[in-house]
């Protein structure tokens, strides 16, 4: 028996599948059964603006020290991430891939946030040239893509976004169906997850305690039947399939958080519009509870969550030194008081730049957390069948460069990746950040026109293929 579906149960029609088997004519093996129920990968994304606190040199402040990437090539330890951003993230390190050298294209956007933002999850260059903040993408996201191909019925992706909705790039702008056809995020957690569930809460309780009730019943015939002289062993084995269609009947409506947080997730999802960077990853944290249902319970294999307009330029991170509120993250990594190079220099800007990026590594420790707690049909854990990837628009601050544009991913997409790694990639190659998306891609399950798997994603001028790097 497949697990039964999210809208077999919410239909109401679930009872009906509890009713004790006919046993002559169940006849599929538990192995058959388990290698159909091993749990499809995802990818959740999370895209931060404006570059990382890494070592540079600036004309504002001049030699910058390393405050982001690991301190050598190879196995991730806490030695190896000490004083840096990622020491965050020490209690998943073992399950980290860490990837330098991810360089994207520096297509004609003529502004480096359009570049960066837009291209992040397309590999494309803009619809028309040289529009700055007014630019399209001229693709579609790898995140829709999944979501069209694999998502039950082709389902859209989910599209979350935190932040001002007036920003530049116009807000939310990492996601497309196609040339220029910019998706509408979802800011909402509370909305999105009642609209993911069907249901209002009181439908949703009366289908749980109705459901309860009946399998409380089954379970007392199976007792009985087990317990029968005459049962044959194939019987008892059809019997035992049975009660694991229970298990998933029972699991499928455990897709509802607990009411405490619920209560959380309420309190959380207001403030996803503020200006305050407290408000915002609140808001953030929401989402990524939110997106960790949705995979748990199948509603989509792909989410992308982005923070903050095309240049965050509106939002005001705490000082975790100071408890204070900063000057908006934009400012910090031009490292002046202003949207460009003219305004006055902010002292150890690159040091509140990495405050920022500190809280970034948090708010992603916090969706490993989310899918660590949840356990798949065959009790592994959904952080290890699928990825959680962050990433960012810029290599750096005031420079906007392209390259060598940071990316975390967690999770090896059951066995696909490898994991507690910091690798450079693609050795001297100029372009690497179509294959990474292709990577991604393919360890989530997408192929080519050909069934390969998929080598040609983005512009179709950049050099196929994936990265050998990451793969186990």
């Amino acid at each position: 028996m497949n697990k039964l579906s999210r809208r077999l149960v919410l239909r109401g029609a679930g009872s009906l599948t509890l009713a004790l088997p006919l046993f002559e004519s169940l006849g599929r093996s538990r192995g058959v059964r388990a290698a159909e129920e091993a749990f499809p990968p995802f990818a959740i994304f999370l895209r931060q603006a404006n570059g990382v606190a890494s070592a540079q040199t600036t004309t504002e402040l001049g030699e910058e020290p390393e405050r982001f990437w690991p301190r050598n090539y190879g196995r991730l330890n806490p030695a190896n991430v000490e004083g840096r951003a990622l020491e965050e993230l020490d209690a998943y390190l073992d399950r980290l891939l860490v990837v330098h050298n991810v360089n994207m294209v520096d297509f004609p956007y003529a502004d480096g946030h359009a570049r960066g933002a837009l291209q992040g999850l397309t590999a494309r260059g803009p619809v028309e040239p040289g529009l700055a903040g007014e630019s399209e993408a001229d693709g579609e996201s790898l995140d829709h893509r999944i979501g069209a191909e694999l998502n039950e019925e082709g389902r859209e992706s989910l599209f979350l976004y935190a932040g001002s909705s007036f920003g530049w790039l116009g807000g939310a702008c990492i996601s497309y169906r196609g040339p220029g056809n910019r998706k509408n995020p979802q800011s909402d957690a509370v909305s999105v997850y009642r609209d993911m569930m069907g249901l209002d809460n009181q439908q949703f309780t009366d289908v749980i305690e109705r459901q309860r009730s009946v399998n409380d019943l089954v379970r007392d015939q199976m007792d009985v039947l087990l317990r029968h002289p005459t049962m044959s062993r194939a019987d008892r084995e059809r019997l035992e399939l049975h009660r694991a269609a229970i298990r998933d009947l029972e699991s499928s409506l455990a897709c509802r958080f607990a009411e405490d947080k619920e209560a959380v997730l309420d309190g959380e999802s207001a403030g996803y519009a503020s200006e305050n960077g407290d408000h915002i990853l609140a808001a953030v944290r929401s989402h990524m509870s939110v997106a960790a249902l949705a995979v748990a319970c199948g509603y989509t294999r792909s989410v992308a969550i982005q923070v903050g307009d095309g240049n965050d330029g509106t939002t005001r991170y705490r000082n975790l030194e100071s408890g204070e509120l900063m000057e908006n993250f934009h400012f910090l990594s031009h490292r002046r008081q202003s949207h460009d190079a003219e305004g006055a220099v902010i002292p150890e800007a690159d040091l509140l730049h990495h405050h920022v990026d500190r809280q970034f590594a948090r708010t992603f420790r916090h969706l490993l957390d989310e899918l660590a707690a949840h356990t798949t049909p065959l009790g592994g854990s959904l952080l290890d069948a699928g990825l959680a990837v962050w990433y960012n628009d810029l290599g750096n601050g005031p420079a906007h460069g392209a390259e060598n544009v940071p990316v975390v991913i967690a999770g090896s997409a059951n066995g696909f990746l490898r994991q507690g790694e910091y690798v450079r990639v693609g050795g001297n190659e100029s372009s690497t950040h179509n294959q990474l998306l292709n990577t991604i891609g393919t360890a989530v399950g997408l192929r080519n026109a050909d069934g390969d798997p998929l080598d040609d994603f983005g512009d179709p001028r950049l050099p196929k293929g994936i990265l050998d790097d990451l793969l186990a």
